[in-house]
């Protein structure tokens, strides 16, 4: 299971084990140094079975044990052995998590490739946090896609999604502000997850890029609180070309702290036949911890009049990039013409083909970005996310921003 530090993976895989089988056996790949030199020896399955149940004190029955491996980046051959696992003993229920793993997958040609089944695991999107902090009903409503009566509850939604700007939707972020109401006590939970990111450049990224890791994300603020948020590498550090850091960004893309939002020049399908990999957007993996290293008043975030609107409502774009990639585990791309007189900020692949989706961080309907490229392209369906409530115009539809989780995943 891949994915960002923080984000849940040890606490799903158990929960998953304990509902699905008798016994978990769970290992340790930091914590336990006799697992690393258990991997060291022979890689074969029944060796390293029995290995298992004398570090975990436990016995392993195959038809009713998960064996879970976790931190398994920290251990290269643990994932070499995965292939060994599949095929001398695919009777043994197997899972594995890494905070890092994508860093390593990037750098280990040895892994197994279609011998394991990758998830992903993103933070909680915006019907995850309702349930999360006990509001399922309105979380079904919107599930249900019920506009008439979704209506009558907008001001609540707007109320509680301007509160997810704040929270985000690391579980351990969310779990704080449920059982406390403090916005204060939260952003300490943000603040130390972000350091614990920036405590991992050092031991997980080669001594060469670690620095420019550290820089590219500290100027992640900068970048996102400009109008134009298309990536600029003087911001990293005075002079800088793509060169100089474009190593640093693979690395913080295979941990999932940033997305990459590339350009494409002509809404064809596939879109990745016309990307522009030179001009590109970045974000992070959680609008929280956007919140939380921009220093913003958790104050302001939490007013709902100011929370769209503040930081040129970059937490806005950043929250409909996360809702995107929750409900379609794919990073979306955007368009803006070769001479910039317009921008729409995403754009997602559907059968009918490219689906161009203008952010608005406000009630403010003007859609002069959507508007031309409609008339240029003609795209058979267009979408504006919006605080205003829904609405089918002749040629998009208007979809309050709390709503497009559903739309996005049908």
């Amino acid at each position: 299971m891949l994915g960002p530090r923080q984000v849940g993976k040890t606490w799903l895989i158990q929960e998953f084990g304990k509902f699905n089988y008798e016994k978990v056996v769970y290992l340790n790949c930091q914590r336990n140094p006799d697992l690393g030199r258990l991997f060291e020896g022979d890689l074969d399955p029944n060796r390293l079975l029995q290995g298992f149940q004398i570090i975990a004190r436990n016995s392993i029955d195959p038809a009713t044990t998960l064996v879970v491996i976790d931190e398994i980046q920290d251990v290269p051959r643990a994932l070499t052995s995965l292939k060994y696992f599949q095929e001398q003993r695919p009777d043994i229920h197997l899972a594995t998590a890494g905070s890092f793993l994508g860093v390593a997958l990037h750098k280990d040609s040895s892994f197994p490739v279609g011998k394991v089944n990758i998830m992903d695991l993103h933070p909680m999107d915006f019907d995850e946090f309702l349930r999360g902090i006990g509001e399922n009903q309105l979380a079904d409503l919107l599930d249900a896609q019920d506009f008439a009566l979704i209506s009558t509850f907008h001001s609540r939604l707007v109320e509680l999604l301007s509160e997810y700007l704040f929270v985000g939707g690391m579980p351990e972020v969310v779990a704080t502000y449920r059982e406390r109401r403090s916005v204060s006590e939260t952003r300490q939970v943000q603040l130390d997850i972000a350091r614990g990111y920036e405590n991992a450049f050092a031991k997980y990224a080669t001594p060469s890029i670690s620095r420019q890791i550290s820089q590219v994300w500290l100027s992640m603020p900068t970048q996102l609180a400009r109008e134009n948020r298309r990536f600029v590498f003087g911001h990293v550090r005075e002079g800088a070309r793509s060169r100089d850091f474009e190593d640093a960004i693979s690395w913080l893309q295979g941990a999932g702290l940033v997305h990459k939002v590339t350009r494409f020049t002509k809404p064809a399908h596939p879109a990745r036949s016309y990307e522009d990999p030179k001009i590109f957007k970045l974000f992070l993996h959680d609008v929280g911890i956007l919140g939380a290293l921009s220093g913003l008043d958790p104050e302001v975030l939490v007013d709902r009049s100011r929370a769209f609107v503040e930081f040129h409502g970059a937490l806005t774009e950043q929250y409909v990039l996360q809702q995107i990639i929750a409900a379609r585990n794919e990073v979306p791309m955007y368009w803006t013409p070769d001479k910039p007189t317009a921008e729409v900020d995403f754009a997602i692949e559907r059968p009918s083909g490219l689906v161009p989706i203008e952010v608005k961080a406000s009630e403010n309907l003007k859609s002069k970005s959507l508007r031309s490229y409609i008339d240029r392209f003609s795209p058979s369906e267009a979408a504006r996310f919006s605080l205003s409530t829904y609405r089918r115009r002749e040629d998009f539809v208007n979809i309050p921003l709390y709503a497009i989780g559903p739309w996005l995943r049908r």
